[in-house]
């Protein structure tokens, strides 16, 4: 075979080989998604090349799936339905919508106080020695009235002395025909004895002194409360200046609890509210105590703002600076309610499964409001008698996503799903 004749047969079988590529690109159908404009118009019509089946997948996508629910549409699958078996299987338990009464619970931990009102501290107004203590110990129990200590001061001694001087020129003047000089005498006994009460010197000692006209050369002074000495810093022989602490006397037998409460349950505690409070060390016996006051600031660290309890403290069980453990139960009256475990957290949402009969179940969008304890309040998304999954929320979401996971990938080659 010549070489001319090679050539011409190579350059025929590239032209044929050409035309049947021409012919066959020709004949093939080029399928191009449908717009908006024309998906209706593509929808019902016949297409050259096509078949039924391929015609059906160039259908809108509302004809394949159905439309879009409102759950479905935020994220949250539609009906699922499982056999009555497998919902028994796994444990799941339904409940009603009811209207309940709901009662908050706020628990914290305060600190004991001395009842700041019921607190007095005894000092002195002039310099002096102690001479004798009668009350010479921290936690001694002291009553109104009962003397503390004997002190001895050059100015009382004076005072003593212009006292009675004063008395008897009150006794030699008081007559006089001159109205002056009756008056001045008179003046003059009041201003010393005024000094006396100045000086917190009773009156009884004043009308013995008066009495016996004898200058002593110690006074003694009282308490002026009933209650516990928490503080002492007299001490026999010692010298003491004018406006020095000596005592400090608190009566115990009512006392505070400061106690710290957050920030969010504010809006629940008023003033008046009762409380149970319990030592740590005795959690058996309960005592009553009301809020009496909250404090108008707020920690900015913990975001906490400072309660005020008081209760009664007659055997002086609850000492300063001991903690105890307070609830308050906060009524909220009778409010929509569902438990909080049928409850599904999904970032911002809550969902709920509804029981509607025969394993099916669709999810619901809710909104739920005050939390106490097991109950949950219910704003939005539910109405009183429906029926609810209450246990098992998580296995049956997780079932149904699975299963809508499985489902799609059936339509994928490889992963058809057998029957």
């Amino acid at each position: 075979m010549t070489r001319q004749r090679v050539i011409g047969m190579s350059a025929v079988l590239i032209i044929i080989l050409a035309a049947a590529a021409v012919v066959w690109l020709t004949a093939r159908p080029v399928v191009l998604p449908p717009t908006d404009s024309r998906q209706d118009e593509m929808a019902g019509m016949d297409m050259p090349g096509m078949g039924r089946e391929q015609q059906k997948k160039l259908a809108p996508v509302e004809e394949a799936v159905g439309p879009a629910t409102p759950l479905e549409s935020e994220g949250v699958p539609g009906i699922v339905t499982i056999a009555p078996e497998r919902l028994q299987t796994i444990g799941v338990k339904y409940g009603q919508v009811t209207r309940r009464p709901l009662e908050k619970l706020i628990r914290t931990v305060g600190r004991v106080a001395v009842d700041e009102r019921r607190v007095a501290k005894v000092t002195i107004k002039f310099h002096g020695w102690i001479e004798e203590l009668f009350v010479s110990a921290l936690g001694d129990h002291v009553k109104k009235g009962q003397a503390l200590f004997t002190i001895y001061s050059p100015d009382l001694v004076a005072t003593q002395e212009e006292y009675l001087l004063a008395v008897h020129s009150q006794k030699q003047l008081g007559g006089s025909e001159f109205p002056e000089v009756a008056q001045g005498s008179k003046d003059l006994l009041e201003a010393t004895k005024r000094r006396f009460q100045l000086w917190d010197i009773t009156d009884d000692h004043i009308q013995e002194l008066e009495k016996t006209g004898k200058v002593l050369k110690t006074l003694p002074i009282h308490s002026p409360i009933t209650g516990t000495v928490i503080k002492k810093d007299a001490l026999a022989g010692a010298h003491m200046d004018a406006g020095v602490e000596l005592y400090t006397i608190a009566d115990l037998s009512h006392i505070w609890i400061l106690a710290d409460i957050y920030e969010y349950e504010l809006s629940f505690v008023k003033a008046g509210q009762k409380a149970a409070v319990t030592l740590s060390y005795d959690p058996g016996t309960v005592l009553t105590g009301h809020l009496s006051f909250i404090y108008p600031t707020l920690d900015p660290k913990t975001r906490t703002a400072k309660v005020r309890f008081e209760l009664d403290n007659a055997d002086e069980k609850l000492k300063p600076d001991m903690y105890a453990n307070v609830e308050l139960r906060v009524n909220l009256g009778t409010r929509l309610a569902i438990p909080q475990e049928a409850i599904i957290e999904s970032g911002q949402k809550q969902v709920v499964f509804l029981h509607l009969g025969g394993g099916k179940l669709e999810p619901r969008l809710i909104k739920t409001g005050v939390k106490t304890g097991e109950w949950s309040e219910v704003l939005e998304g539910l109405k009183e008698g429906e029926h609810i999954v209450t246990s098992a929320n998580f296995l049956i979401d997780s079932e149904s996503r699975l299963k809508s996971v499985v489902e799609s990938m059936g339509g994928m080659p490889g992963m058809k799903m057998k029957d």
